[in-house]
Formats: C-alpha cells, sequence, structure tokens
C-alpha cells in the first residue's frame, strides 16, 4: 500500500467501513471504533497533533427513592450564529435505586495539513584515516602490525 499523502478538502465525511459513522475523510483512525482507515503517514501526523478543544465528564445518580429513573443523552451542536448544525440521541436507558453511569463528552480539533517534521541535524562527517603505505618487504593488518618475511622481526 502507498503511503502517498492525498489533498482532502477541509470537513470533507465519508463513512467508517467498520462502525458506520460518519467520519472526516483525512482521518487515518476512526473516533468512534478506533479502527484504522487508512495507512497514511500524513493523516497520522495530523492525527497525533490533534488538540483536546473540550473535555466534560459527569455522573448520572439515582436520586433516593426506589422507583427508577430514565434518562435520554442528546448532543447539540450550533454554530457561531446560534443555529442548529446537528443533534444526535446518543444513549438512553434507566436507572434503578443506587446506580449511577458516567458520561463523557470529548472534541478533539485538528490541523488540516500535517505540521513539518524538523529536520534532523546534519552528522559530522570525520574524514577517513589515509592508509599508511605498505611496508617494504612486509603487510601490514588493521592494528599496525607489520608481518615481515620469515627471519624479520616485526615492527610497530
Amino acid at each position: 500500500m502507498s503511503a502517498v499523502a492525498r489533498s482532502v478538502a477541509a470537513g470533507k465525511t465519508r463513512v467508517c467501513p467498520h462502525c458506520k459513522a460518519v467520519v472526516l475523510e483525512s482521518l487515518s483512525v476512526c473516533p468512534g471504533c478506533r479502527h484504522h482507515l487508512r495507512f497514511d503517514v500524513e493523516a497520522a501526523q495530523r492525527q497525533e497533533a490533534a488538540i483536546r478543544a473540550l473535555e466534560v465528564e459527569g455522573q448520572l445518580c439515582h436520586p433516593s427513592g426506589e422507583d427508577p429513573y430514565e434518562y435520554s443523552i442528546v448532543v447539540t451542536v450550533s454554530n457561531e450564529k446560534g443555529q442548529e448544525i446537528a443533534r444526535k440521541l446518543v444513549a438512553v436507558g434507566a436507572l434503578q435505586g443506587g446506580e449511577h453511569c458516567t458520561v463523557s463528552l470529548s472534541v478533539e480539533m485538528l490541523p488540516t495539513r500535517a505540521a513539518p517534521k524538523p529536520e534532523p541535524p546534519a552528522l559530522a562527517v570525520v574524514p577517513e584515516r589515509p592508509e599508511p603505505p605498505p611496508a617494504p618487504g612486509g603487510r601490514r593488518l588493521p592494528d599496525g602490525t607489520i608481518l615481515m618475511p620469515p627471519g624479520l622481526k616485526p615492527k610497530r
């Protein structure tokens, strides 16, 4: 599979093939089911740069009394003019006496392009040591020892 970066219009959506949720086309991992949607280096870098813009967590607790209480969890998104963009019923249920459940809401914001990676520092170039010429009548070993023909002593 190719890791070629694709240009996607900001806000363009598609359906996750795993959970069938509508997700941003630019994502590499579905925020709902957390399955991989594509293996793209740039998209993965964008998701790593995500900013957690909002995070709210709360508990629904059954009030004192014996009758069960029903609940509905609704998420509404509005634009800057107060116009409703989306309204989703997320979950419904009932709490019996003494029961509770936790509700968490988080919103992540992603840059439209991956931040450029800083260039790694250049490695220092070490010049190679010039090879000394072979000794007359002998052979030099890597440790510097010179092998001489039989009858002559090695030099260092």
